[in-house]
C-alpha cells in the first residue's frame, strides 16, 4: 500500500486493512553516517505531537518515528460498516505496528513505549524480537486492572462509554481532576494538553479503551529476550514502584530506572532525567 501525504503536509501509513497510521518522522543526523531508528509510541488519549521536547535531544543522532495508535490523533479509526470486518485484537495492532516499520523500509528500532504503548512494545519484543534493537517502557502498566477501569469510567458504564459521553476532551478534563495522573504544574500546559487531547475523536478512544481493557502484556514478559529497559516513576497512580521492580526483576538483563517525582507522566514532567536514563541505555548498548 503507499504512503499517503495530507493537504497538510501529515504523513500516513496506509494499512492492506484499509486504516491509516499518523507518522512523524523526524531526522538531523549526519546524511553520509548510518543511523539507527527509535519509534516512540505514546500512550492513551495522547498522540505523537506530544512528544515533540524529546525530538531535538534524539533526532541529532537518530532517526526518530512517532506514530499515532489507533483512533488517536490524526490515526483512522473503523467506521460502524467498518468495523465488522476490523477486528481490535493483539495481531490486529501489533501487526500494524511492524506493517508501518515494513512501509518506511526500516528493519529494526530501539521501542520507547509510554505508559500503554509500552505494553504494546513488551508484546512486539516477545513476537517479532527481530524488529527490536532494544525496548524502553516508561510508566507502563503490564496490564489494567479492575480498580484502573473503574476509575477511567468516571462513574459512566465503563470507559468506552465515558469516551464517548463526555467526548475526549471532557474524559481528560476529568482525569485531569485526578492527583498524580496530569502534570499541571504550569497553569499553561493544561488547556494546550486538552487542546491536543481533542484532536481525537471519542469514539476512536473509545474503541481502543475496549482493546485496552483486556490487553495483558503478562504472558508475554517471560518471553522478552531483547535489551530493555524501565523507567519507573515514583508517584504514578496508575504504576507501582513494587510494580515496576518486579517488571524489570522477572526479564533477564532488564534494567530498572527510578524517576522521582512527576506523577504518571514522567516523559513530561522529568523529560531531562528520563532522557538522560535513555540515552545513557542506548550508549551502553553501542548504539550511535
Amino acid at each position: 500500500m503507499p504512503l499517503q501525504r495530507d493537504s497538510e503536509g501529515r504523513t500516513y501509513v496506509v494499512h492492506p486493512n484499509g486504516q491509516r497510521t499518523h507518522y512523524i518522522c523526524d531526522d538531523f543526523t549526519d546524511p553520509w553516517k548510518p543511523r539507527e531508528t527509535i519509534l516512540i509510541q505514546h500512550g492513551f488519549g495522547r498522540h505523537a505531537q506530544f512528544w515533540y521536547h524529546w525530538i531535538p535531544v534524539l533526532s541529532r543522532n537518530y532517526r526518530v518515528i512517532r506514530r499515532d495508535l489507533r483512533g488517536h490523533g490524526f490515526s483512522s479509526y473503523p467506521s460502524p460498516e467498518e468495523s465488522k470486518g476490523y477486528q481490535y485484537d493483539v495481531e490486529t495492532i501489533i501487526g500494524e505496528v511492524v506493517d508501518t516499520l515494513d512501509q518506511l523500509n526500516v528493519e529494526k528500532v530501539h521501542f520507547l513505549g509510554e505508559s500503554t504503548g509500552g505494553m504494546l512494545g513488551e508484546i512486539l519484543a516477545a513476537k517479532h524480537p527481530d524488529r527490536l534493537l532494544s525496548l524502553t517502557v516508561c510508566s507502563t502498566p503490564s496490564n489494567l486492572p479492575p480498580p484502573a477501569l473503574k476509575l477511567f469510567a468516571f462513574d459512566r458504564k465503563d470507559w468506552p462509554t465515558a469516551c464517548r459521553e463526555l467526548g475526549s476532551r471532557g474524559w481528560a478534563e476529568a482525569l485531569s481532576q485526578i492527583p498524580g495522573t496530569i502534570p499541571i504544574s504550569d497553569p499553561e500546559y493544561l488547556p494546550w494538553y486538552l487542546d491536543k487531547i481533542a484532536i481525537s475523536d471519542g469514539e476512536g478512544l473509545a474503541q481502543y479503551a475496549i482493546f485496552l481493557s483486556t490487553l495483558d502484556a503478562r504472558p508475554h514478559l517471560s518471553q522478552i529476550r531483547v535489551p530493555m529497559l524501565v523507567l519507573a516513576p515514583t508517584e504514578s497512580v496508575a504504576v507501582t514502584v513494587e510494580d515496576q521492580k518486579a517488571l524489570a526483576e522477572g526479564i533477564e538483563g532488564c534494567r530498572l530506572a527510578p524517576v522521582e517525582g512527576g506523577g504518571h507522566e514522567i516523559y513530561v514532567t522529568r523529560a531531562g532525567r528520563c532522557q538522560e536514563h535513555f540515552l545513557e541505555f542506548l550508549r551502553t548498548l553501542g548504539a550511535s
